[in-house]
């Protein structure tokens, strides 16, 4: 990870959690759940998001991760945006109703390979548990959960963050 990327952490250090909106049209849309096999390899595609990296990710986000940020990234904690008795906050959901889809790539892998910072929350470092590879299909893996919607959004964030 070089000194140019973008940080998850510092981002939601001044932000209000509860302030990160979420894309009003994603309600509106059909649930990865109900699309077919067919149909959601031919979305995945159409995201440039290759269909055995996010079965690779989905095994490694189910064996890592799932305790914690729920199945399917949809939490497990009601309000994870209100820090816990210890000022910790809990995991996050993953999917559209939480935050991950407003960070560039870099940014998440960072979460990932660094975990949260102390007195963010209490996800652990994987950079020595996790090959480099497991870590971008958990990634993939993540990016396939949002709707098409949170996507495009996602879409124009990632541009962002490459530009000179």
């Amino acid at each position: 990870m070089n000194a140019a990327k973008i940080s998850l952490w510092p981002l939601l250090a001044g932000v209000a959690l509860a302030s990160i909106a979420v894309p009003p049209a994603v309600a509106a849309e059909p649930q990865a759940a109900s699309v077919t096999t067919a149909g959601m390899e031919a979305r995945l595609k159409a995201r440039g998001l290759d269909p055995v990296e996010v079965a690779r990710g989905r095994v490694v986000f189910d064996t890592h991760c799932a305790r914690c940020h729920g199945a399917e990234g949809k939490g497990k904690v009601r309000d994870w945006r209100k820090p816990d008795a210890d000022g910790n906050y809990p995991a996050p959901p993953l999917n559209d109703s939480g935050y991950a889809w407003n960070h560039p790539t870099e940014a998440l892998l960072e979460s990932v390979h660094v975990g949260s910072p102390q007195g963010y929350g209490i996800m652990p470092q994987w950079e020595k548990k996790l090959s480099e590879r497991d870590m971008r299909d958990v990634v993939t893996y993540i990016k396939s959960l949002w709707s098409d919607a949170a996507y495009r959004e996602w879409l124009d964030i990632e541009r962002a963050s490459q530009e000179p």
